[in-house]
């Protein structure tokens, strides 16, 4: 049996030729699968190992309409040198050919975490903005993977976006190479790069506070224990998806912003209430969330979806803006890199090791 070897630049390559509507319906199996309890999706409780400057963690999952896989991240201690941190978190998924039981891929997942975030925040703003629909204004807060994963993704879907702006923590390299990077791939849309107001720095916060009154949609991706903006700056019918917050101390927004909304989104009840800040010190309970996957009904044999309207309608009427907070489950990386695999192997991207599980 042969091998697939699948680097950072081939699942790049291979990933640009997912169009928004593929990836969305790849999101939308998962989601409904997850919220209607089927069968057929396997999450075992992840493994953690310490080593020296990591702790690496081992993430099995299985959604038997893509595939079984095994996600490895290495996540930098807090007090690891400077050049380990610099080196991000090194990620890897061996993927299993159902049949045979062998690992038929091994695939490079720096990026494919948050390709799948930035995916299932498309679904939705796609699920619960109404239709026709044309945002003019997004602002990221971040300048990570997530947030160069979700621009991409968002400004690819919305042509409509005349202006993105993006706040960082810093005014750093990467939040520069993002914004040249954005600038180049869409040269229509008026990119504009800043880092957040701090007491000393009362131009960058009229600026900031410019952008979220004007954002049709909010996207943040950062590990911030308060706060980063007061709910009254933000517009009425605004669309927030919240990526960052993973820990109950860490919070992206306000109370007032998360009762705003009446109803949250979030991708599962049980892991949010668990594990996003913002939801825990509102004291939200399962009667205040909907999981994504309750919004649509989802249709195996096309791959498509459709919205169901009763739900819908009780969430835009619930509140004045829209919240789908992620904390991030593990069938959607098997969802998607089985399905890079599949593409990679179709289009001859990759690394193939002949006769690797063969004996002499």
């Amino acid at each position: 049996m042969s091998l697939l070897v699948l680097s950072a630049a081939d699942v790049a390559k291979v990933t640009s030729r997912f169009s928004p509507d593929e990836l969305v319906a790849l999101m939308a199996d998962v989601f409904s699968r997850l919220s209607d309890r089927q069968r057929g999706v396997y999450q075992p409780l992840r493994t953690s190992v310490k080593m020296d400057h990591h702790t690496s963690l081992f993430m099995p999952s299985r959604i038997t309409s893509a595939g079984t896989t095994m996600k490895v991240v290495s996540v930098p201690s807090a007090d690891a040198p400077k050049e380990v941190k610099e080196n991000g978190l090194p990620a890897t998924t061996i993927v299993l050919d159902d049949r045979l039981g062998n690992v038929k891929a091994v695939v490079n997942a720096r990026r494919l975490t948050a390709l799948r975030n930035a995916a299932g925040s498309l679904l939705s703003a796609r699920v619960i903005l109404p239709d026709g629909t044309a945002p003019k204004s997004i602002l990221a807060i971040g300048a990570g993977a997530q947030i160069q994963a979700h621009l991409a993704l968002f400004l690819t879907a919305y042509p409509s976006i005349e202006t993105c702006h993006i706040f960082n923590r810093s005014r750093n390299p990467r939040l520069d190479t993002l914004r040249q990077l954005l600038d180049s791939t869409f040269p229509s849309v008026r990119v504009v790069a800043g880092a957040l107001p701090n007491a000393h720095s009362k131009e960058s916060e009229a600026a900031f506070h410019d952008a979220i009154k004007g954002a049709n949609i909010i996207i943040t991706a950062t590990s911030s224990t308060h706060p980063l903006f007061p709910s009254k700056l933000v517009q009425k019918g605004t669309h927030l998806c919240l990526i960052g917050s993973y820990k109950p101390e860490m919070h992206e927004i306000d109370t007032d912003l998360v009762k705003r909304a009446g109803i949250v989104i979030v991708d599962q009840k049980t892991a949010c209430l668990e594990e996003a800040g913002e939801l825990i010190d509102a004291q939200l309970s399962e009667s205040d969330l909907v999981e994504l996957g309750q919004l649509f009904d989802y249709n195996a044999k096309e791959k498509s979806w459709i919205p169901r309207e009763g739900p819908i309608e009780d969430i835009q009427t619930a509140g004045d803006v829209t919240i789908f907070k992620s904390v991030g489950v593990g069938v959607q990386d098997a969802a998607v890199a089985c399905a890079v695999v599949e593409r990679a192997i179709a289009e001859k991207i990759g690394v193939v090791i002949e006769g690797y599980d063969e004996e002499d």
